[in-house]
């Protein structure tokens, strides 16, 4: 017979499983609109996230490193030019994290 106290701990314990590069909401923003378009540019992901340069850098190299997404830096003439893509792993990463997040809030 399942207790509430176990019950409760069993929730606890399928929130901490959750993918912690994904859970930070800067994160999850990034990855939500990638998923969506599978690449962007960096002003087109900073209007849309809403976040500063320096803050969308430094999410973009933890999910860089993570190997969520590819970050493709080229010259368009003369000025930089900065692209983000999600990849393979970062698409089914992504996708494991919904269904748990989906699978908790059904459950409680």
């Amino acid at each position: 017979m399942t207790t509430k106290k176990n019950r409760a701990i069993d929730d606890i314990r399928q929130v901490s499983a959750v993918d912690k590069i994904i859970h930070e909401p800067a994160r999850l923003n990034i990855m939500a609109h990638l998923y969506v378009v599978e690449s962007a540019d960096f002003l087109f992901m900073m209007r849309q996230t809403e976040l500063t340069f320096g803050n969308l850098s430094a999410h973009m190299s933890k999910l860089e490193t993570a190997g969520y997404i590819k970050i493709i830096k080229e010259f368009v003439g003369r000025k930089p030019h900065t692209m983000l893509k999600i990849t393979g792993k970062g698409k089914q990463a992504f996708d494991d994290y919904k269904k748990q997040m989906k699978s908790f809030f059904n459950e409680i």
